[in-house]
């Protein structure tokens, strides 16, 4: 693989997959580019600045001249960044356009200009939207009922209209809900585990009834990098295995663990939108050599272990409102390299 180039590599997935595509002898460098808004931090990235392999570019995917000559520098692209959390898509859909869709396209557009020999686009199950029954494979239709998973199924459909018409070597991976160290403290289980932690209660969406199914966040990066080796260009690969469960009974799972009771649990109206049901057959995958390994509940205690470890990581975030955060800018100019030489 050579050269490998990782938007969106400090955010919470990204930055495993760094440091894990940094443990292969095949890889000589691996660059991270990163606009570090309120999900992407430089600390996820930790360790991986010990090596020699890692450059850190703080940018934008929108920036057009930037992506392009980034994209000149490396032989493969695996793209993370995306503006990922679906309340926000409420207000403000049209950054979560310009970003999930445009950004992809500026990417695309240098992939394709400078050949570039492997492109990995990560996107979610929930572009297939809700599954009363069954699960979906990667021939499902696309169903999208957020803004959110609709800015991530038209950024898949690009993606492989770019295969069809140019040529341009794409793989689409599509993972279910994931969990583990390092998550924005927005997303369900970093934010139930911060506020127990603190003693403050959480609150549960209706009935509680609504279905996931979590995937370790190491799981995750383990297919992804299978898909970067592995996948045949133009398709798409479905990244799934964890445990399904309803929201009532993770947050059951998260009381047990953070030593709290459903004293601690609020419940409200249900949220606009909130799909019942997701589910994907990941055979294709497997197919190819993958299986996950993370137990569920050895893996939600130790992600709970290191949120009670690091409040310096997360209690400044937990403290700003979600309607009260600002919503990402358009593209930025910064073109700031750190290197861990």
């Amino acid at each position: 693989m050579d050269r490998v180039l990782v938007t969106g590599g400090a955010g919470f997935i990204g930055s495993h997959f760094v440091k894990r595509i940094l443990r292969a002898e095949d890889v000589a460098a691996v660059t991270v580019l990163d606009a570090l808004t309120y999900a992407g931090h430089i600390e996820n990235l930790g360790t991986a600045f010990l090596s020699e392999k890692l450059t850190f570019v703080h940018g934008n995917i929108l920036d057009a001249e930037l992506v392009d000559d980034l994209v000149a520098e490396h032989t493969a692209i695996v793209h993370f960044a995306a503006e990922s959390h679906v309340d926000r898509s409420f207000f403000a859909a049209g950054a979560f356009l310009k970003t999930n869709v445009h950004g992809t396209q500026t990417l695309l557009d240098a992939a394709m200009r400078h050949r570039t020999r492997r492109f990995v686009h990560v996107s979610t199950d929930e572009v297939y939207g809700p599954l009363p029954e069954g699960s979906a494979t990667e021939e499902y239709p696309l169903r999208p009922s957020v803004p959110y998973a609709a800015s991530k199924a038209a950024s898949d459909l690009i993606a492989l209209s770019y295969f069809q018409t140019y040529g341009v070597p794409v793989c689409v991976t599509r993972s279910s809900n994931n969990y583990g160290p390092y998550q924005h403290p927005e997303k369900i289980i970093p934010l139930f585990v911060t506020r127990l932690l603190q003693g403050e209660k959480v609150t549960l969406h209706g009935r509680g009834q609504h279905v996931r199914n979590w995937l370790h966040v190491e799981d995750n990066c383990a297919g992804i990098e299978l898909v970067l080796r592995r996948g045949a260009p133009g398709e798409t690969y479905n990244i799934g295995g964890g445990t399904d469960m309803t929201s009532r009974d993770l947050t059951g799972e998260l009381l047990r663990i953070c030593g709290a009771d459903w004293d601690s649990v609020t419940n409200i109206p249900d949220r606009l939108s909130n799909d019942l049901r997701y589910a994907m057959d990941y055979s294709k995958l497997a197919a190819l050599g993958y299986q996950p390994t993370h137990d569920f509940q050895a893996g939600l205690a130790e992600t709970t272990d290191w949120y009670r470890r690091n409040p310096d990581r997360w209690a400044p975030l937990s403290r700003t409102p979600l309607a009260a955060m600002p919503t990402p800018r358009a593209a930025s100019s910064h073109r700031e390299h750190q290197h861990a030489h």
